[in-house]
């Protein structure tokens, strides 16, 4: 759902490219300048660690000072600077939809976890006995089937919340842990229409019926359990200290299940407010924000203000995660103004890649860049294709960017709750898994539609 608000801006940078048509600036000092200042804020975002340098920064720089880069030269060599202005507006329009959105669920969660729910989540875990592997297991399923009703950042922000409240220091569990629910918020957003962008554009540029989506199923599933088992073999099998005769049972605040009721009317509405409001989901997310405020008020007046102050929920937001994402969009959204990303689309002739080896492509492509202006450069090229490969290069671009750290708003996401834990490198060092999954989902896709005839 997170990724459904980029449609909209994406769609009003469309319209205006095609009633103004951008020059193809690829070839010039500030194109070439824009993809080299990309490269170059890429590597240290990937380096987090090693210059101790907040992600956010780079991604700031090179989102703010490519698009300043380009209104310089669209003044000085007399073009239309309107061209400029009308793509700085639809990616704020595009950057705003997703912080809203963002800030109203990040909200809901630290005001769960100050009423306490994942605290008591975590006990009710533990107290059964489950060992650190049945945990791992628990998570990732609970990741893959609330995805596609939610969205792959908000399922993965709540899982690796409560991945961190069962355990807090132990790497060994915490690191595959945290990849395991990436993978499955990300496979599981790939099988509906509304638990990825790349699925809703799709369906909405008529490449698809909504039940074709749903043939995805068995792709997402079974990719996603090779890469789960190949992980689990690492996680211990041993048991979280759990001592029931000390470890006391954490009591819910009251008024902490009404909480999670706003929350869940929060994502109903924001659904509602997109499929059949036709308005941004974030509105309806913000609608949840003030139902959660007027809560929060009602117990002030009965507990008092340390009882629950939803803007100290606000103050604890992860604002480096939110900064990242602006950053980060804003500079996908200069390599698309600039041309970088249209020339995506020239591999899928004949002559070249085709087709199928193309959307393969794609997901290592989405992985590095992000996969909604892919998945847009490949819509307004609208190569020959028939369902089965519409269908490829959705599972493609939804599950690819699991191959890397920050190659999706999950895995994002989940940096920023476990930092220091969940990092670039740690990740790199089981991609492999994930790799293989990938490729276990094509080949299920490959004997679906192109064996059994699934189209």
């Amino acid at each position: 759902m997170i990724k459904i608000l980029s449609f909209l801006g994406l769609v009003a940078s469309a319209c205006f490219a095609n009633e103004l048509e951008n020059p193809d600036l690829t070839t010039t000092w500030v194109g070439i300048a824009t993809l080299v200042i990309f490269v170059i804020g890429y590597y240290f975002i990937a380096n987090e660690e090693k210059y101790h340098i907040d992600k956010s920064v780079p991604a700031l720089f090179i989102g703010i000072f490519t698009f300043l880069m380009i209104s310089a030269y669209y003044a000085i060599n007399g073009l239309n600077i309107h061209l400029v202005h009308n793509e700085a507006e639809a990616v704020i329009l595009e950057i705003a939809e997703i912080v809203f959105f963002l800030f109203v669920a990040m909200t809901y969660i630290e005001s769960l976890i100050h009423m306490g729910v994942f605290d008591r989540l975590k006990y009710n875990l533990i107290s059964k006995g489950y060992t650190y592997r049945k945990l791992f297991w628990a998570t990732g399923f609970l990741a893959f089937f609330i995805s596609p009703i939610a969205d792959n950042l908000t399922t993965a922000l709540i899982l690796s919340t409560v991945l961190i409240t069962i355990e807090k220091t132990k790497k060994e569990f915490l690191v595959p842990g945290a990849i395991n629910i990436v993978v499955a918020a990300n496979a599981g957003g790939a099988w509906s229409p509304f638990g990825d962008i790349t699925t809703l554009m799709a369906w909405t540029a008529g490449k698809a019926h909504f039940i074709d989506f749903l043939y995805l199923f068995p792709s997402s599933v079974l990719g996603y359990l090779v890469t789960a088992f190949l992980l689990s073999k690492v996680v211990p099998t041993t048991k979280p200290a759990f001592d029931a005769n000390t470890e006391k049972k954490p009591e819910m605040k009251e008024g902490a299940k009404t909480v999670i009721v706003l929350g869940v009317i929060t994502i109903i509405t924001a659904v509602i407010s997109h499929q059949v409001l036709d308005f941004p989901a974030m509105w309806g997310m913000m609608f949840g924000l003030v139902l959660l405020k007027i809560y929060s008020y009602k117990l002030t007046i009965k507990f008092g203000k340390e009882h629950f102050d939803v803007f100290e929920s606000m103050s604890k937001i992860e604002n480096n995660t939110l900064m990242f994402f602006f950053g980060i969009l804003a500079a996908v959204g200069a390599l698309y103004f600039v041309g970088w990303l249209t020339l995506a689309s020239v591999v899928y002739h004949p002559d070249y890649l085709g087709a199928t080896y193309a959307n393969i492509a794609v997901g290592f492509l989405s992985a590095v860049v992000d996969n909604v202006p892919v998945m847009s450069a490949i819509l307004k090229a609208n190569p020959d294709m028939d369902l089965s490969n519409w269908m490829l290069v959705t599972l493609t671009a939804g599950i690819g960017g699991s191959l890397i750290s920050f190659g999706s708003a999950a895995g994002v996401g989940v940096m920023g709750k476990l930092k220091g834990v969940y990092t670039f490198s740690s990740h790199m060092k089981y991609a492999w898994t994930i790799l293989l999954g990938y490729f276990i989902s094509i080949g299920i896709w490959y004997l679906q539609f192109e064996v059994l005839g699934f189209n």
